[in-house]
């Protein structure tokens, strides 16, 4: 008897060393508000005004678990699954992905960190940090180009850390989980690398992203980008400034590109209250249709977790440009968000808490 208890308090206090050595965190954003639209595309001739209410404004609602395993010699074992959810509904962003937002594996040590799934993109990870408006679903550098928030599904992630300089590289079998074509790896390939320097005050970054067609007849065509900008901190303010280039045939043109540059500043007036101006343009090449995105924005924390805020945006359209606070009108399945040539103001005000 005397045996068997010793043999079980040796079983628990392995057990509890074991635990000790590994963690899953459960983790979250819920942010929803109230929205005003105007020129939005409606049974009158010339649009109307609208107001809703929308999930996802300053950051993605969502919830994800994480976790790390300590293997002993600075090595640890790491994954994600992280899943987007409408808090105005309540349902799922992707209705046929649990996890559309990560889903990888991997391992760490002082050298970097290698992982292999679904993943967010070189290009995702810099332009988060350089975009003035911390790259909101909304009223942002993300609605000027959505994939610039790009993942990619079937890809081996590498990111290193060296003092200041952060390196990041990708490589994705089949950017789109279409699957990969044996015979010809070129299929939906999509390949990315950063660099981001940072150094006191100063922030640097620089970004390429090429994407390869999602067929075998469109495998040779690609959409590439390329990025580069700077923040910089000075007392309660930070400075922002940027330049994103882009040229491709994978869409429906024979040739597409175009220039995005934008500049703003974040400043904390109180340690409350952060106020951010930010201005976006883009240039269409062969194209007067060159819209304008102007953001100002307030939010106020309660608490590290808990925040309100206020965005205030004005899309100005021109040469009958589509910009509306959702992004572009396309005619390939996304929604029709302004009365195309007319230019659309929009304010929405709402909560965030992050758990």
């Amino acid at each position: 008897m005397k045996i068997s208890r010793i043999a079980v308090a040796s079983l628990g206090l392995f057990a509890t060393t074991a635990f000790a050595q590994s963690s899953v965190t459960l983790y979250g954003v819920a942010d929803a508000g109230i929205e005003y639209l105007s020129n939005v595309p409606s049974a009158s001739p010339g649009g109307s005004n609208q107001v809703r209410m929308t999930s996802c404004n300053m950051s993605t609602s969502r919830w994800g678990l994480r976790g790390v395993e300590d293997l002993g010699g600075g090595l640890k074992a790491i994954f994600e699954l992280e899943s987007g959810i409408s808090f105005d509904t309540g349902a799922q962003n992707n209705s046929t992905r649990l996890f559309d937002r990560s889903a990888f594996v991997g391992l760490g040590s002082k050298y970097g960190q290698l992982t292999l799934g679904r993943q967010t993109t070189p290009m995702y990870d810099t332009t988060l940090q350089l975009d003035p408006m911390g790259f909101a679903p909304r009223y942002s550098l993300f609605k000027m180009d959505d994939v610039l928030a790009g993942r990619a599904d079937n890809a081996i992630k590498y990111r290193g850390i060296f003092s200041g300089l952060t390196v990041t590289g990708l490589y994705s079998f089949s950017r789109t989980g279409g699957g990969e074509v044996p015979g010809n790896y070129k299929v939906d390939r999509n390949m990315g690398v950063s660099l981001m320097y940072e150094t006191g005050a100063l922030a640097v970054g620089a970004v390429y992203d090429e994407i390869q067609g999602s067929t075998v007849a469109t495998a040779d065509r690609k959409d590439r980008r390329a990025l580069i900008g700077a923040s910089y901190a000075f007392g309660p303010a930070k400075a922002f400034i940027g330049y994103r280039w882009y040229n491709g045939n994978v869409g429906a043109l024979p040739t597409n590109g175009s220039n995005i540059y934008w500049a703003g500043l974040r400043y904390g007036l109180t340690p409350a209250l952060t106020l951010t101006g930010a201005a976006y343009y883009t240039d269409s090449r062969n194209s007067g249709a060159d819209p304008f995105l102007f953001v100002a924005s307030a939010d106020y924390a309660f608490s590290k977790r808990t925040d309100v805020y206020m965005n205030v945006g004005y899309a100005l359209n021109r040469g009958n440009s589509q910009l509306g606070m959702n992004g572009f009108n396309s005619t390939t399945g996304s929604p029709t968000n302004v009365v195309p040539g007319k230019d659309q103001t929009g304010v929405v005000v709402g909560v965030r808490h992050k758990f």
